[in-house]
């Protein structure tokens, strides 16, 4: 009777190499996946003639904890409940050049990951980025304008040293 080691060995190795190559693919880079952008709200801003009468009375009337910039709005991250997050709040004096080139009454402030490539990725696009990516302890921020001319923060947060930032000021967070 002859040995069947020779068809033995031919299927071990295959399956072995099959399974070897499917590993090699699987735990390789996937170039197709999105690059993850906007990951929630970080601020909304407007314009208004009396900053601290919009902050007094949002304080009195809605029970926001105002501060000198606004308000924070404190939560937790989904993905991990244990992560702070936080979201500003910010009226700014009618005539703030802070929103220019934007004519706009508002800004909104997004959350990002990576804003390096993500300002790459948009300047491929022929995205307009206003500025260069500045960096604070806090995180790192730029500003892009939308099609109809709305100008647009990125921000992606070191949520950590935000909350630091804000104990040290004394700033209590809207929950």
């Amino acid at each position: 009777m002859k040995r069947p080691w020779p068809a033995i060995f031919i299927i071990a190795t295959s399956f072995g190499l099959g399974f070897t190559f499917k590993s090699i693919i699987s735990n390789s880079p996937k170039t197709d996946q999105k690059m993850k952008k906007v990951t929630g709200i970080g601020g909304i801003f407007f314009k208004c003639k009396d900053p601290q009468k919009m902050r007094d009375w949002y304080k009195a009337n809605l029970g926001l904890q105002t501060n000198q910039y606004g308000a924070v709005f404190e939560w937790y991250q989904g993905a991990d409940s244990t992560k702070k997050g936080f979201s500003q709040w910010s009226p700014f004096k009618e005539d703030t050049k802070y929103f220019e080139p934007s004519k706009k009454e508002f800004m909104i402030n997004y959350r990002v990951e990576n804003l390096e490539a993500l300002v790459e990725e948009l300047q491929k696009s022929g995205v307009t980025v206003v500025d260069k990516i500045e960096s604070y302890d806090y995180g790192k921020f730029v500003h892009i304008l939308d099609p109809e001319g709305n100008k647009i923060e990125l921000w992606e947060p070191n949520d950590e040293a935000y909350e630091k930032m804000g104990k040290e000021m004394g700033a209590e967070t809207t929950k």
